[in-house]
């Protein structure tokens, strides 16, 4: 300063200027709250998924197959709320699929108005209950509509919460995953939880194995000739080759593709258990978190065997159809 004959009065540069950001932009204002909290960490996010009949993964990363026939919440916090239909795949079995979605965008300050999407078997649309495709002002929306492929796959994103949905139908039925910043996922009042995605299946509504394992009711001796009294048009060898073709990882999603071409005999349960697994791939936060194996609170090991996957099928499909 004394060289170039510099003043020392005048305006100088803050040591924490302040961090503009966008108020319909949740990685822009999250990061302005770090930046003032001094908290360099990013936010966390959480992912949830709905597949096949129905196998439910939660926002704890907890796994389970469960009847829930019906209309039922998977989401309803203060931001958004989704909810899903189910009903009978297979007649006399308790199994289910999703044939409806329902997503709730909750109006926003000045980033949206409510936005309600809905999708039903054969209806999957690229745009809201309203007709609109979008929700809120200006050239960059806050919550976009994208339709990936037509009548089969639509992606929502709403840039104001951080929010990422994908919604699918394979064959007659619907498949959702989401992804969702942690502190606005458990932001709910005391009167909203019930939630699936939060707090699992109730239960009284579970069909697995009471650990999310839907291959591991083992020490129950079930006859192998009631895989062919539930559905004849696979066998067990045939399912696991179908599954495998997809998934060469036999991982929760593998084993859940085999119990549901056993308990439905539809080929598309295939394509929606792989599908799943990409959702997860592409929304999860966690890559090493993407697969999910059967415990080894039965003595199997970590990843489970060829006899363990056998005899759990077998044994949970019979149990579907009594």
């Amino acid at each position: 300063m004394s060289q170039r004959n510099c003043s020392k009065d005048g305006p100088t540069s803050s040591t924490n200027p302040e961090v503009t950001h966008d108020p319909c932009n949740y990685h822009s204002h999250a990061g302005a709250r770090e930046h003032r909290g001094g908290d360099l960490s990013p936010p966390s996010y959480l992912f949830c998924g709905l597949f096949g009949d129905p196998h439910l993964r939660t926002f704890k990363d907890h796994f389970q197959t469960c009847k829930v026939e019906g209309a039922w919440p998977l989401i309803d916090n203060n931001y958004l709320s989704v909810q899903v239909t189910n009903v009978p795949v297979v007649p006399g079995s308790s199994a289910t699929a999703t044939n409806k979605i329902t997503i709730i965008f909750k109006a926003h300050r000045e980033c949206t108005d409510q936005k309600v999407y809905q999708a039903v078997t054969d209806d999957l649309p690229a745009a809201f209950v309203d007709g609109s495709t979008s929700g809120g002002d200006g050239d960059t929306k806050s919550l976009l509509i994208v339709e990936r492929e037509s009548s089969r796959y639509v992606e929502m994103h709403a840039r104001y919460i951080g929010t990422t949905v994908f919604v699918r139908q394979l064959g007659r039925y619907l498949t959702l995953a989401i992804r969702m910043p942690e502190d606005l996922a458990m932001s709910y009042e005391e009167s909203q939880d019930l939630q699936l995605c939060v707090n699992g299946c109730p239960l009284s509504e579970r069909i697995d194995d009471g650990q999310g394992q839907v291959s591991a009711i083992l020490g129950h001796s079930v006859p192998r000739t009631s895989l062919a009294q539930a559905w004849p048009g696979y066998t067990l060898e045939a399912a696991n080759a179908q599954c495998h073709e997809k998934m060469p990882v036999k991982d929760i999603y593998f084993q859940s593709c085999v119990f549901d071409l056993l308990t439905t005999g539809d080929a598309n349960f295939t394509a929606a258990a792989h599908s799943a697994l990409e959702d997860v791939e592409a929304l999860h936060p966690r890559k090493e978190r993407w697969h999910i194996f059967p415990s080894s609170s039965h003595g199997t090991p970590r990843g489970g065997g060829h006899l363990s996957v056998s005899l759990g099928l077998t044994c949970l499909t019979f149990i579907v159809f009594l």
